[in-house]
């Protein structure tokens, strides 16, 4: 079974930037297998939303990168090699950036597929980390 541990959350005022982490552990230390890894955002009274996704095959190469349009070209999915972490590196960041963020993954699948923003598409998600911008 694989647990999802989320770090890097913070406080920063508007323009800032944050790195969000996310680790998938299993019983046999970190892996990602071929999944869709995604991160979402809940803010306080509002839905669950897909923030972005990315495909990981069982070598823990990255495909097809995909991005809510609200962060299309602010934010980057990508992966940290030397901690073999998920990473979203998050600029110019908005007050309305402001939510819990949440790593969720669901495999084995060979993409992330058109429907990869629907949190019941995923079947593995971390605790969150708490992401907050002041104006």
């Amino acid at each position: 079974q694989v647990h999802l541990v989320e770090s890097g959350g913070g406080s920063v005022q508007t323009g800032g930037s944050l790195r969000l982490s996310c680790a998938a552990v299993g019983t046999s230390g970190v892996s990602y297998g071929d999944s869709c890894m995604a991160w979402f955002r809940q803010a306080p009274g509002k839905e669950r939303e897909g923030v972005a996704a990315i495909h990981v095959d069982n070598r823990n190469r990255l495909y097809d990168p995909v991005y809510d349009f609200s962060v299309k070209g602010r934010f980057t999915v990508s992966r940290d090699h030397a901690k073999n972490t998920l990473t979203l590196d998050m600029n110019n960041l908005k007050p309305e950036d402001t939510a819990m963020y949440y790593c969720a993954m669901v495999g084995p699948v060979s993409s992330c597929g058109p429907t990869w923003f629907a949190p019941g598409d995923y079947n593995t998600w971390g605790k969150g980390t708490q992401v907050t911008v002041s104006s």
